[in-house]
């Protein structure tokens, strides 16, 4: 698999690194700090990301402003800039619709845009996210103080060649992260942008607030957050669930902020987003052209064909009601049968499936 970076122009003239790679559904990462679009592509804490999703999805990720191969000195850093940066991305990426991914504090960037773009937004996924930052949640004495701390720690010792003030940063997002994993991402905070962007950034998260945009979202929305999320607590995941209308809410079971690839969240939630987002099969041995529906989708089928109700199905693979709900939808789309008929005639025509499957 190869990725392409290129260029864009966001309205304030500040130049966007831009990558796209992947096949199927097109799916926007919402930028944030602590990226790379080139360095990503190798990484011990990120490539599983890359590859992964770009199996199921043509993935579309760029580098924040002030950060990566993006220009790291812009005019400024807002949430309208953030916003501009996003919409020009889209813009060049061709797509007249797409599915975000709004991760940690791009999930608040993400929230507005659907807000104010349903148009070009299919389907919205959320993970590790807030809708308020740090000090728009009411923080106590306690929770400012730590505030100024982190600040305080990015001043000094963010620009340093030893790491030690960056693994406090370290130990927020991946605590269950191996030394290496670990070194790794001490590295990728002092070379994706400077102290002063770093301190930027963090000053317009720490006080963003788009509760009011989520309360009035109109699109399909999946939220994903672990139960003990070190850096965003596990609260504000369950509140912008409560505040998106129609909003679904998965917890996952885990510590790390960067969901790593060793860890049972990582598949689980695999399994989430392609269910909601919804997949052309990935490419593998097993998935060849001309066979229509993925191994997973033929799998419960199946089940269907048995005469298992969806319910028994879930318990069956060890997945959520919900989750075969969305890939029985992706298979009558996929079938172009509809109505109340369509899980009989999808069950009718397994054999041919599984015949063509044979064939290859």
């Amino acid at each position: 698999m190869r990725q392409h970076v290129s260029f864009v122009t966001s309205a304030d003239g500040t130049r966007i690194a831009w990558a796209r790679h992947g096949h199927g559904p097109p799916l926007v990462r919402v930028g944030t700090w602590l990226t790379n679009v080139e360095q990503d592509w190798s990484s011990p804490v990120w490539k599983h990301w890359l590859t992964d999703l770009g199996a199921r999805f043509t993935v579309i990720r760029y580098d924040d402003r002030g950060t990566g191969l993006s220009d790291r000195t812009p005019p400024e850093i807002t949430i309208e800039a953030w916003l501009a940066d996003l919409a020009a991305v889209i813009n060049v990426a061709g797509f007249e619709q797409v599915s975000l991914l709004g991760m940690s504090q791009a999930g608040a960037v993400a929230i507005a845009y659907a807000r104010r773009h349903p148009q070009r937004v299919s389907r919205l996924v959320l993970y590790g996210a807030y809708a308020r930052g740090r000090l728009a949640r009411d923080p106590t004495s306690d929770e400012r103080e730590e505030a100024d701390v982190m600040r305080g720690l990015i001043k000094v010792g963010w620009g340093r060649a030893d790491p030690i003030f960056r693994r406090v940063f370290t130990s927020q997002f991946i605590p269950g992260a191996t030394e290496t994993q670990m070194r790794w991402f001490d590295e990728l905070q002092r070379s994706s942008c400077s102290p002063e962007a770093a301190l930027a950034s963090i000053r317009v998260r720490a006080s963003i607030d788009v509760t009011a945009a989520a309360a009035e979202l109109s699109v399909p929305t999946l939220v994903l957050h672990a139960n003990d999320d070190r850096s965003v607590p596990f609260e504000e995941g369950r509140r912008i669930a409560g505040l998106i209308p129609g909003a679904t809410f998965v917890p996952l079971l885990g510590r790390n902020h960067i969901l790593l690839a060793d860890e049972p969240a990582w598949p689980r939630f695999l399994e989430e987003v392609t269910a909601f987002v919804g997949s052309a099969p990935a490419r593998r041995p097993s998935d060849e052209p001309g066979i229509p529906l993925s191994a997973r989708e033929l799998q419960v089928l199946r089940l269907l064909a048995e005469g298992c109700t969806n319910e028994e199905v879930a318990a069956r693979l060890t997945l959520s009601t919900r989750t075969i709900e969305h890939h029985l939808s992706n298979v009558y789309a996929k079938l172009a049968l509809t109505g109340k008929s369509a899980r009989a005639a999808a069950a009718a025509r397994l054999p041919a499936l599984e015949a063509a499957r044979n064939q290859v």
